[in-house]
């Protein structure tokens, strides 16, 4: 089915003159996940996201084989395709996959219907998937919503939420989303830095030890320190913002929480210092 059929059918199935039981789903399911990356703002975000969610997560009538389908073909295709490239149409492929991922994640902890050793794939696809992604780039002109770092962490999100998920992989998980802070090649302006939060808060209410995080925080000074000699000037000014941007939306999130005094106390003294 191209794309303009496509358009059409999932048009008529979002405004209700066409009923999903005088469709075929697989086909149609088939070739949404086959245009995930279009560029067309309204069947990529409005037709086909808005119906993967409302048939995953409102109405369920995804069957979990067909669930697994399609998850097998986010990672085994759709995730990395055009990987490293950056200012190309691919990313619209890959940002819209990890949220389709998401989608699934987020079934799975209602019906349990994924393996464990599943889970713990996505966790490996995802952190590859996120240490190799170079377009950072938030809404795209004419285009749309790109957002690759905010679609993955909202991913992650969702990881760090299922039960089969073991804390011992927080830190490895904790370290992919980290690094994302220390970006100079453009700044975030989209909430980037809020949604890279969610997940790592998420981690903190369910076991992660606060002193990990301070020591990631303490030697911020430091990486910008070894960054500043081997960047330019204009570069280092982009990573100094989107690290202050970072600790400053992380304060703002734990402020007068009793929990994280210390680590309230650690950003503190890290924006001080920076």
């Amino acid at each position: 089915m191209n794309a303009t059929e496509l358009k059409t059918v999932l048009q008529e199935l979002k405004n209700g003159s066409r009923n999903w039981e005088d469709v075929s789903k697989v086909t149609i399911v088939g070739s949404m996940i086959e245009h995930i990356g279009s560029t067309d703002s309204k069947l990529r975000d409005q037709l086909i996201y808005s119906l993967f969610y409302q048939l995953i997560i409102e109405s369920n009538q995804i069957e979990h084989e067909l669930l697994k389908d399609l998850l097998d073909a986010c990672l085994n295709e759709y995730l990395f395709k055009g990987i490293g490239e950056n200012g190309t149409d691919t990313v619209f492929t890959r940002s819209f996959t990890t949220l389709l991922i998401a989608l699934i994640l987020g079934r799975d902890i209602e019906d349990n219907f994924l393996s464990q050793s599943m889970i713990y794939r996505i966790k490996d696809k995802l952190i590859h998937y996120i240490n190799s992604e170079k377009d950072l780039r938030g809404y795209v002109a004419d285009k749309g919503w790109a957002h690759s770092v905010a679609h993955v962490a909202d991913t992650f999100d969702e990881l760090v939420k299922n039960p089969k998920i073991n804390k011992e992989f927080y830190r490895e998980i904790l370290h992919s989303l980290w690094n994302k802070i220390f970006i100079s090649d453009s700044v975030y302006i989209h909430d980037e830095d809020e949604r890279i939060l969610i997940p790592i808060l998420e981690m903190l209410n369910k076991g992660l030890e606060v002193s990990e995080i301070e020591i990631l925080i303490q030697n911020i000074p430091i990486e910008l320190s070894v960054r500043r000699e081997q960047i330019v000037d204009e570069k280092y000014l982009f990573l100094l913002f989107n690290c202050k941007t970072f600790l400053k939306s992380f304060h703002m999130k734990i402020y007068r929480n009793s929990k994280f005094v210390s680590l309230q106390k650690s950003i503190e003294e890290c924006l001080a210092e920076i």
